[in-house]
């Protein structure tokens, strides 16, 4: 019991960090459109897109094996040493590439002018990779407070620069006081969004520092053997990691070599980039819901009936997803305030990337029959095969509808990855899910949100009657979850 209070405590400690940082994170969006220009967001968007694939790239799986071999020997710290050595050798390689070759690089993105954004993320990713196993080992040794601690860390140094650069900086130059000197020191207007990537770095690095109780006894040290074994072991979670990452983010990294107009390309991606945050309460929702719900599914497998728990539990999941799409849509005049006002034009896209996220949590739920089972390599079959279709979907309705094709791109990929998960499932691992009503909810939240759309254009309501009959129809579709729960009331309460 004492074994089980210290993982649920971790879960919470790990959990409510990863959701604060995140939040905390997202907190950026407001500020950064309300500074930026479209095209300037764009940039931002685009790069940290690129970032995303270099990340699984530079740690190739390695702190999954660190956990997986680790744990298997009686020598963790030479499995440490051997992880660490290689991610040092690896990146110090791949960065000093980069930053070599950073002229080259930055012209074949288009950004010729600004070699040195190559460089400053050449470091970023160096800094963040050599701090994969220090994380990694403070899991291990349940340091759950530390690790937290360090990462939100992170986030505010990350914030504090952001509003230095971005913000003070400027005022102090203008106000020629007491910090006017320090100011023109530190910051030059020509910089601009590179400020952005310069917070990034010096977050990392500081991050790097903090971290350096973990390298205590550590050296050079590669074991052939081992490492050989925990290549092996960690290559197909690289593989599996670069196609979720052609799912979350290639939209975003492609979308200047496929826009219909060279010319908008940036400031249409930095449209849709910011309207892609709009969906923050699925996406937080959804990851609030991963860090409860896999200890859960775990501790239930095996159990009489834990497979009606399963069934019941994805049915409250879909009513979640759904309220939070109905919630959103119709009081969009609220939730639009999040983005600045010149980035409020790609709204449209909203309601399909809440629609992609629910069928991305869906996805997540049927994961539990491949998890349960052992049965691993499906998740990243599915994973290829959606990255497969993204790409194949960004090059076909990119180049004819703008940012709403990278939209409906992401859409039919989580879609699809959810039916190749449902119909494989229920070969090996069948579960009694309530399909009608996984199909009713979803389809209900968005015969309501239409007929808010048909009623503003007929009616055309403003101020306290729109948000009334936002408000009506919010209940009606809790009315209707009610009456769908009826026999399921107490178990809907807890």
């Amino acid at each position: 019991m004492s074994s089980i209070k210290q993982l649920a405590g971790q879960t919470a400690v790990y959990g409510l960090s990863s959701i604060i940082g995140r939040l905390l994170n997202y907190l950026l969006v407001p500020f950064y459109t309300r500074i930026f220009t479209a095209g300037e967001y764009g940039v931002v968007s685009e790069l940290f897109a690129w970032v995303s694939f270099l990340a699984v790239l530079y740690t190739y799986g390695m702190e999954t094996s660190f956990f997986h071999f680790a744990n298997k020997t009686s020598e963790p710290k030479k499995v440490y040493n051997t992880g660490l050595t290689s991610l040092l050798i690896s990146s110090v390689v791949l960065s000093g590439i980069a930053i070599v070759f950073s002229g080259s690089i930055a012209e074949a993105l288009q950004y010729s002018r600004h070699p040195e954004y190559i460089t400053w993320f050449a470091l970023i990713i160096f800094f963040d990779t050599l701090t994969t196993l220090p994380f990694a080992r403070l899991r291990r040794e349940n340091k759950a407070l530390r690790f937290a601690a360090i990462r939100l860390v992170n986030i505010f140094i990350n914030i504090f620069f952001n509003v230095f650069f971005l913000v003070l900086c400027p005022l102090w130059i203008k106000d020629k006081g007491v910090f006017h000197s320090l100011a023109e020191t530190v910051y030059s207007p020509s910089t601009g969004v590179g400020y952005v990537f310069i917070s990034n770095l010096l977050a990392s690095a500081i991050t790097l520092l903090m971290l350096a109780p973990q390298f205590k006894g550590f050296r050079l040290q590669a074991d052939k053997k081992l490492l050989l074994e925990m290549l092996q072991y960690g290559f197909p979670l690289l593989i599996a990691g670069m196609a979720g990452m052609v799912n979350e983010t290639m939209d975003r990294a492609v979308y200047k070599f496929l826009a219909p107009d060279a010319s908008k390309a940036m400031h249409e991606l930095g449209i849709y980039a910011a309207c892609y945050k709009l969906s923050i309460i699925m996406t937080l929702f959804i990851q609030t819901f991963r860090y409860a719900a896999e200890p859960f599914f775990f501790s239930h497998y095996g159990k009489n009936g834990s497979k009606e728990v399963y069934a019941r539990v994805m049915n409250y999941f879909i009513i979640a997803c759904s309220f939070i799409f109905v919630v959103v849509m119709l009081f969009m005049d609220i939730f639009k305030l999040f983005i600045g006002e010149n980035f409020r034009s790609g709204l449209s896209v909203v309601p399909i990337l809440l629609m992609a996220n629910l069928c991305l949590g869906v996805f997540y739920n049927l994961s539990v029959w491949y998890k349960l089972t052992g049965q691993t390599r499906y998740g990243a079959f599915f994973s290829v095969a959606g990255a497969l279709i993204t790409i194949a979907l960004l090059f076909l309705l990119v180049p004819k509808m703008g940012y709403k094709g990278a939209a409906w791109a992401t859409l039919i990929c989580y879609a699809a990855m959810m039916l190749m998960s449902y119909f494989t499932g229920r070969k090996n691992f069948p579960i009694p899910y309530e399909v009608g009503k996984m199909f009713f909810y979803p389809v209900m939240a968005l015969l309501i949100y239409f007929s808010m759309e048909g009623a503003m254009l007929l009616l055309k309501p403003e101020g306290g009657i729109k948000y009334l009959m936002a408000g009506l129809l919010t209940g009606m579709f809790l009315l209707m979850v009610l009456m769908m729960e009826k026999e399921n009331k107490q178990h809907l309460q807890k």
